[in-house]
């Protein structure tokens, strides 16, 4: 199974900032130590095009994202401090998900240990999100000719409104949000299907909203990719989740999205998404976790062919 990995997705960032960067070094550590990592195969994404980023976003944002020409409240609402790493780390965690998009057509499943960024509209940037890596590998691979349509399965705690936003009038990409209602960001942006879960929702009420959605989607759309968003952060222990998962309950609802993709026979290109928890090894556990799961679909799609 693919997996794509660059140095430059740990950004360097002010002491004390709540962004925890070093989950990427500590995931694809104990992937190569795991016996996980014999089935895995990890990558460098090339750095995402101007062309291809200009495929969702507009020409003056880029510019501004690129020569650092962005208004204070553009990057406080961005999060990051601009550098020259910042606009790296957004192309390769871009790249890193059309890369990955492109090996899941080809193999079933494919994962970006990275990206998710769903708080990026078109021409600016919110939430810890520069580039919306999962639309711009949407639109690549349609420009591309590889597939027609596809599906957006968010499980971030966290609403996708900048992939609603881009995706509004596009009758191709289908987009699906399940998140807490109670949280950021305030305003949001209707996507094709939202699950709005309250607080404290724990592990039965939330993988039973996920099977009822998943049934509803496919009864209304037919897609020949999908790309889910496996967000860390519905975790009961995250700072900024709200909900109350357990971490078998996470681990249930990556089953859940890779089984049913595989029986519909829809290959998954699939992003980690956020994660808060104070201890880094809860973030590392679940996104571990996803990544056993998408091995074992790896390995059942091996044993079919």
């Amino acid at each position: 199974m693919k997996l794509f990995y660059s140095d430059t997705f740990e950004l360097p960032l002010p002491d004390r900032h709540r962004f925890p960067m070093a989950k990427y070094t500590l995931l694809r550590e104990r992937i190569l130590s795991s016996e996980v990592g014999n089935y895995c195969q990890l990558l460098l994404p090339p750095a995402a095009t101007d062309e291809e980023l200009k495929l969702v976003h507009t020409v003056d944002y880029l510019e501004s994202i690129k020569t650092g020409q962005l208004s204070a409240l553009q990057q406080r609402r961005i999060g990051f401090p601009w550098s020259l790493e910042m606009v790296e780390r957004s192309r390769r965690s871009t790249g890193a998900s059309i890369a990955a998009a492109r090996a899941a057509i080809d193999q079933g499943i494919a994962g970006n240990l990275a990206g998710g960024t769903h708080h990026s509209f078109a021409d600016s940037g919110q939430g810890y999100c520069v580039f919306n890596d999962v639309c711009v590998a949407a639109k690549v691979m349609q420009a591309n000719g590889l597939i027609s349509n596809a599906l957006v399965l968010d499980c971030d705690v966290h609403q996708g409104n900048g992939t609603a936003s881009i995706c509004q009038t596009d009758q191709t990409i289908f987009t699906f949000s399940m998140h807490c209602h109670e949280n950021y960001p305030f305003k949001k942006t209707n996507g094709d299907l939202d699950i709005a879960l309250p607080p404290n929702t724990g592990d039965n009420e939330y993988l039973d909203a996920l099977n009822s959605s998943l049934n509803s989607i496919f009864d209304r759309f037919d897609p020949q990719l999908v790309f889910y968003l496996a967000g860390a952060d519905p975790f009961s222990g995250d700072r900024l989740g709200r909900l109350s998962l357990s971490k078998s309950g996470l681990q249930t609802r990556d089953e859940i999205v890779f089984n049913f993709c595989r029986n519909m026979e829809i290959p998954v290109a699939f992003a980690m998404a956020g994660g808060y928890a104070p201890d880094l090894d809860d973030i590392v556990d679940i996104h571990f976790a996803t990544i056993e799961s998408a091995s074992e679909r790896y390995q059942k799609d091996l044993i079919s062919v």
